[in-house]
């Protein structure tokens, strides 16, 4: 049971923590980029960004199937590097959890880079601070809570990607299995303690992060 229940939850854990990461940076860069910047195609850019929220899984899978498939330009490139696609193993699952977690980072860390007053920035600026620096001191600090819970909530995010991850990883058992596709498989195999186990530990795992989330916005 254990040989069955611990390496979906250490690789979701894995994978959560990778794809968390490149959300925050990736997030990082465009909040920056987008938060007050002002021009021709912004929105249909953001539009774009902001997709994975409401498309299905199913179709996320299906268009990174698409373009890092070996018919495309991208995963033959891949394929000749490595001598291997990357569909059908643990990188795919960071990139589909990354692409669908990302704009909740994204969302979260550009509300945090507006709500900053701009006179502070000025101010910084005035002292002979570089663009650079006013970000890295200013900017930042004052954002953090915004970014702490963009992270976290993208995290949650990763964890649970389940449709995309299935159709662009696979459900391979020790290699690209993770806990919400142990959880179908053994709910369709009849092992239902196994079920059980994935879901209170996913459940436990969800709850810290939203009780994390909220006590990072509460004022002091």
């Amino acid at each position: 049971m254990l040989n069955e229940f611990w390496p979906p939850i250490l690789l979701s854990l894995k994978v959560a923590t990778i794809s968390a990461l490149l959300a925050l940076i990736f997030g990082i860069l465009f909040g920056r980029l987008f938060a007050d910047k002002h021009f021709k195609g912004k929105m249909i850019i953001e539009t774009l960004m902001l997709l994975p929220i409401v498309l299905p899984p199913t179709v996320i899978g299906f268009l990174l199937i698409f373009f890092f498939g070996k018919n495309s330009p991208a995963g033959a490139f891949i394929e000749t590097l490595f001598d291997r696609s990357i569909i059908f193993t643990p990188l795919a699952a960071i990139i589909a959890s990354t692409i669908v977690a990302f704009p909740l980072m994204y969302q979260s860390v550009k509300t945090g880079f507006q709500a900053v007053d701009k006179d502070i920035e000025e101010a910084a600026k005035m002292d002979g601070a570089s663009d650079f620096n006013v970000f890295l001191q200013v900017t930042l600090p004052l954002s953090v809570k915004s970014i702490v819970s963009g992270f976290i909530l993208s995290f949650a995010r990763a964890l649970g990607e389940f449709g995309a991850t299935l159709m662009f990883a696979g459900n391979i058992p020790g290699k690209t299995q993770t806990a919400p596709t142990a959880v179908y498989v053994a709910m369709e195999t009849g092992n239902m303690k196994l079920a059980w186990l994935l879901v209170i530990s996913m459940i436990f795992i969800s709850f810290l992060m939203l009780l994390t989330t909220n006590l990072t916005q509460r004022k002091p």
